[in-house]
């Protein structure tokens, strides 16, 4: 007979508790931090990779500002094609006939040459001469000689722009200064158009210089005047750029985004790799980054749509808003590019994130997808061994259809891609396909090189009946 193990007495028993509860505590409480700690993580990666999207694409708007607004070769090569626009065209050539017509006053001048009896018809014909000058500005925009014209004036305004900016230009006090678009030498050209159309409209034979290769003498303006024989106003066919009391502005503006802007993108780049460093779930991360990159690409879009709008409403509606219009979308439209592309890239991040994911949709579409290809292959290995069984019986069949639809669809594709690449090109595939199903017909009818076909074999004659 066995005796029973003694019983442990009461204290023993309350220490052993307390130390299980002690241990339970400890472990909830280390429990509770990881869940905390966890919690923060997943919090700061949230915020953090938010941040990164829409420094993302103010990085992408500052490195389009620095590449092409504070150039001067992407700034003239940006506004190169505006001349050839037809709404700017329009825009600009009433804005160069209002000038021309207010400097030498058309309508008096045809009042003083006409009777007093005819003084009634100088209305109608102001306005028919008004018409034609204003298509003979739009021509004078269409020409090559005023491209080059448009290209040396505002390279020479840019740099002006950039050396006030840059505080480079001596004697400049920013605070009074301004910088402004001169369109005197495309009157200069006009002018000079209407003299030989027109030699009557200025009672005289003007001489005015040829502005062709792009150089514009410093003495134009008065050139001009003593041609038409008025005095210019100081603002005469002027657009000004930069006025007092916004240069400083802009000049600050300028030197913060040379100094910070390679800061700038450096830390986005930093921001989201620390981002998906301290995330505890990356995909998910990711996931939010894709999103957020769509709401900032699509935030600032509408920021920036905004403001031109608020541009345009400061013009009269008509040819001078439709002008202004087309320029700022024509300038700004490498911006747009990169604002929809920024959009798609965030989409297909989002999507691509979300289909690895746990979720139950994206479960059962890779399990589709799996079926499908497998599917798909082994439908595709089964295609593959019956061509290689049938395809040379088949083709030898059908050898001289193949070939006709060959020379028919080469031919198609020569009258319709005219360019000697294409035809070339053409040639040498058809060459090749010719080659190919001729071939792949003699292996199916099992002749040797040089044997005929079975569509050039003559069948043996079939024998008397007895």
């Amino acid at each position: 007979m066995t005796s029973s193990p003694p019983e442990p007495d009461a204290e023993e028993l309350a220490r052993l508790r307390g130390e299980i509860a002690a241990l339970q505590g400890r472990l909830d409480g280390r429990r509770r931090r990881q869940f905390a700690l966890l919690s923060l993580r997943r919090v700061a990666a949230a915020v953090f990779i938010m941040i990164t999207a829409f420094a993302l694409v103010a990085s992408v708007v500052g490195v389009w500002a620095a590449t092409t607004l504070l150039s001067t070769d992407r700034w003239v090569s940006t506004v190169a094609p505006l001349p050839k626009d037809p709404q700017i065209a329009a825009a600009v050539a009433e804005y160069s006939t209002t000038q021309l017509f207010e400097a030498i006053d058309v309508q008096q001048r045809i009042e003083n040459v006409l009777p007093a009896q005819a003084a009634f018809v100088a209305g109608p014909i102001t306005a028919q001469l008004r018409t034609q000058i204003r298509n003979t500005v739009e021509n004078v925009m269409q020409s090559d000689q005023f491209q080059r014209v448009w290209i040396g004036l505002n390279t020479q305004v840019h740099s002006r722009v950039m050396d006030i900016l840059e505080g480079k230009s001596p004697g400049v006090t920013v605070s009074q200064d301004k910088v402004e678009i001169d369109l005197l030498p495309l009157i200069n050209q006009v002018l000079r158009q209407l003299s030989a159309q027109l030699p009557t409209l200025f009672g005289r034979q003007i001489t005015l210089p040829d502005l062709s290769s792009g150089a514009i003498p410093d003495d134009l303006r008065a050139r001009v005047q003593d041609a038409l024989g008025v005095t210019l106003p100081a603002n005469f066919a002027q657009f000004t750029v930069y006025d007092n009391g916004q240069l400083y502005a802009v000049q600050e503006s300028v030197n913060a985004a040379k100094r910070y802007l390679a800061v700038f993108v450096a830390a986005t780049i930093v921001l989201f790799l620390v981002s998906l460093l301290i995330s505890p779930w990356r995909r998910r991360t990711l996931a939010q980054f894709g999103i957020w990159l769509v709401v900032a690409a699509v935030t600032v879009s509408a920021a920036l749509r905004g403001t031109r709008n608020q541009l345009l409403e400061q013009l009269p509606e008509g040819v001078y808003r439709d002008g202004v219009a087309a320029a700022v979308t024509s300038i700004f439209s490498l911006l747009r590019t990169r604002g929809t592309q920024l959009i798609w890239i965030g989409a297909i991040i989002a999507v691509v994130c979300y289909l690895f994911g746990p979720g139950r949709g994206a479960v059962w579409l890779r399990r589709q997808v799996s079926r499908g290809a497998v599917a798909g292959w082994h439908a595709t290995a089964r295609a593959g061994r019956w061509l290689g069984t049938n395809a040379p019986g088949w083709t030898a069949a059908h050898l001289d259809v193949l070939r006709v639809g060959g020379l028919v669809v080469g031919g198609i594709l020569a009258l319709l891609l005219s360019s000697w690449t294409a035809l070339l090109v053409i040639v040498i595939v058809l060459a090749v396909y010719e080659v190919a199903v001729t071939l792949v017909a003699r292996a199916g009818s099992g002749a040797e090189p040089g044997s005929p076909t079975p569509s050039e074999a003559v069948s043996p004659p079939e024998p008397a009946p007895l």
